[in-house]
């Protein structure tokens, strides 16, 4: 019996050995394929670690890293928090990256925060690091001052076809490839010119490949006089567009303060010189490349372009509602819904509920001029189809499409005067104690839930309509 307890004991020593050989290679192969930045090949053998020491942080963080590096940010988080617990300090880089593409910048300063105190304590420099603070900061102050846009639609074009996306109105001017403009090769700025035609702007590249804003006047039948707009810095300043009063100046600056790429700039021409320039605030601005704003006053539309999450090549272009008054979104809790607002993740959470935009959208896209002028009086504005708009009752052709339209303007002054009160009670609970945020609350998701349940059925009226006057 000793003797077979003996054997046995040297056989499960064996076993102990292979199985912790097999787990050592396996775990240097993986690492030398985490150096390599194999992170695909790498990533399933650290998973397999992870789930035999779900405490290990380095286990954690190479996991994590690999996801993150894959794409698979949700995972990555998780391990990398794990990591962050036991002080390791990759984690938090990661980390930082995390939260401030996800448009998380409180978290991402949290993060960069407690990051720069432990490299404090390992006596490091941290100049870099508050730099990168420094850069998060502004985004959240960014994101707390952004802009209630109504962002009504986008498309997505080749980065030299985004001309192919802006109809502009005769009085607000021209857009044209800078290539054609100059007879050149050069693709990659557009030139505006003024609705008179007598003067362009454009971005010009010097020697080095950046841009500098600059202006010609049409003498006769030539353009000549090229002069500077102004000057800002050595960075790209490019893509200009004036607007119908002759001194709003928008362009795209890749300095500036720039947040990544080309950010959107407003300045006003007074006193024979241009104003500092105007960052606008986010969403129009991100930390892609955000370009060639042009606002339409005679179609009451506006467009920008930007990179953001696109693959290489492409870019969307974003038709937007211009608000003079610039109104700030309400402050809220719902923090996952200000970061979609603020990336523009679903355009149509930036709608008005029972608003209905096709005809701004049609409007937008035509090139005939339309002025403001020469508008009939109307009972409302209705797109029928790609050839008919109704602005009165007796547009309709078939009795059956105006009554399913009155239900559809019924049902759109009762989302009206729900929004209206909604409002109020939004705002009341701002400002107000726990006490009144307890009796609104209930009144406030009711209201929500009545306007999702409204906004469905108008749009199916709306769609009533439209189908039965199309048959008739």
């Amino acid at each position: 019996m000793k003797l077979y307890i003996v054997k046995l004991t040297r056989i499960l020593v064996v076993a102990c050995c292979i199985v912790l050989g097999g787990h050592a290679q396996s775990l240097d192969q993986a690492k030398k394929l985490y150096n390599e930045g194999e992170y695909e090949e790498a990533k399933p053998a650290f998973e397999k670690l992870v789930r035999q020491a779900p405490s290990n942080p380095s286990y954690n963080l190479w996991y994590g890293v690999c996801c993150f590096e894959t794409g698979d940010f949700e995972a990555a988080e998780k391990h990398l928090l794990i990591a962050r617990k036991r002080e390791v300090a990759e984690s938090y880089r990661y980390l930082t990256d995390i939260y401030t593409s996800a448009y998380r910048f409180a978290e991402a300063v949290d993060m960069w925060e407690s990051y720069i105190e432990l490299m404090t304590k390992k006596k490091e420099d941290t100049g870099p690091y508050e730099t990168q603070l420094a850069y998060v900061e502004k985004l959240l102050r960014m994101k707390e001052r952004m802009e209630d846009v109504q962002v009504i639609d986008s498309i997505v074009v080749a980065k030299d076809e985004i001309l192919s996306a802006y109809f502009l109105s005769e009085d607000c001017g021209s857009l044209q490839p800078y290539g054609d403009f100059f007879q050149s090769a050069d693709p990659q700025t557009t030139v505006y010119i003024n609705p008179k035609g007598d003067q362009a702007y454009y971005g010009h590249p010097d020697g080095n490949g950046h841009y500098a804003l600059y202006t010609q006047s049409r003498l006769m039948d030539a353009w000549a006089d090229e002069s500077p707009v102004f000057h800002l810095d050595t960075s790209d300043n490019n893509f200009p567009f004036v607007r119908g009063d002759g001194v709003t100046l928008y362009f795209a600056s890749k300095g500036n303060g720039s947040i990544g790429g080309y950010d959107l700039f407003v300045t006003r021409y007074k006193n024979n010189s241009y104003l500092a320039p105007e960052q606008l605030g986010l969403p129009f601005n991100s930390p892609a490349n955000d370009y060639l704003m042009v606002i339409d006053e005679t179609k009451e539309i506006g467009w920008f372009v930007s990179d953001r999450n696109q693959p290489e090549g492409k870019a969307c272009v974003y038709l937007f509602i211009p608000d003079e008054s610039r109104r700030r979104i309400a402050e809220s809790d719902d923090d996952a819904w200000l970061c979609r607002r603020a990336m523009l993740t679903s355009i149509r959470e930036t709608w008005t509920m029972g608003s209905d935009y096709a005809a701004l959208i049609d409007r937008a896209r035509t090139d005939e001029s339309t002025s403001i002028d020469t508008k009939q009086p109307q009972d409302f504005e209705l797109v029928v189809n790609d050839r008919a708009t109704y602005y009165t009752w007796n547009d309709f052709k078939n009795p059956e499409a105006e009554s399913f339209y009155r239900k559809a303007e019924s049902i759109r002054k009762q989302i009206e005067s729900i929004e209206r009160s909604l409002h109020e009670s939004r705002d009341r609970y701002a400002t107000g104690n726990d006490t009144v945020r307890d009796q609104l609350k209930s009144s406030i998701l009711k209201s929500e839930s009545e306007l999702i349940t409204l906004y469905t059925q108008l749009d199916e009226w709306i769609k009533k309509t439209r189908n039965s006057e199309n048959n008739h």
